[in-house]
């Protein structure tokens, strides 16, 4: 397993999360920030846990992000 751990409150909304991976990632259409989802929200942080196959798209997403708020772990 893989965990995702968005700081989603420094997101400026330029949608590379999405175009990397939109089976996981959307851009909201109340305050245009990108937002993981099916993640639980811990404090600022957003999570996710996904099978260890999902790991490429979501690293991509990671280094796509301008503002390097994404991070893909090893759970």
């Amino acid at each position: 397993m893989i965990k995702i751990v968005h700081l989603r409150h420094k997101c400026i909304g330029c949608n590379a999360c999405v175009e990397s991976s939109p089976d996981h990632w959307v851009m909201s259409k109340t305050d245009g920030k990108s937002y993981l989802k099916k993640s639980t929200q811990k404090g600022k942080y957003y999570i996710l846990e996904l099978p260890e196959w999902e790991r490429d798209a979501q690293q991509e997403a990671a280094r796509n992000c301008p503002v390097k708020i994404i991070t893909v772990r090893k759970n």
